[in-house]
């Protein structure tokens, strides 16, 4: 390390079981091959534009729903008021995994190889999961 981390870490104070050993480093190698053969970062943000204006367009000026947003396929929909027991009843009535933060943020982050068929079944799933707190 240099500069101010150098002066924060000194030797034996910061380690890793398998921080650069061979077979992480053909893992990570592996993992960056696959994301530009499938070109999974057009597909990320093709699948996430689509989400986003899918959500938008049926959520936008719902009462409940204070904002939708998203980049790429990180997606996210500020509820009004708090949603404690959303991912329990998301996982266990509509077999959707999902979690809330800051108490009333619904947070997605749906794989980078989803496909169009897969966005369109969570977005009916995610819909029907909150139409159940929003009315």
């Amino acid at each position: 390390a240099r500069g101010a981390a150098a002066e924060l870490l000194e030797p034996g104070r910061h380690g890793s079981t398998f921080g650069g050993s061979p077979l992480a480093c053909r893992a990570g190698l592996a993992v960056l091959d696959a994301l530009e053969r499938e070109d999974l970062c057009a597909n990320a943000a093709a699948r996430g534009a689509a989400l986003l204006q899918r959500l938008r367009a049926e959520l936008d000026g719902k009462p409940g729903v204070i904002e939708v947003r998203g980049r790429g396929l990180m997606l996210g929909i500020e509820l009004a008021a708090p949603a404690p027991d959303l991912p329990r009843r998301a996982l266990e009535e509509h077999r959707l995994l999902l979690n809330v933060t800051r108490e009333r943020v619904v947070r997605l982050l749906p794989p980078l190889v989803i496909s169009a068929d897969e966005a369109d079944e969570l977005c009916a799933r995610l819909l029907a999961a909150l139409a159940d707190i929003l009315e």
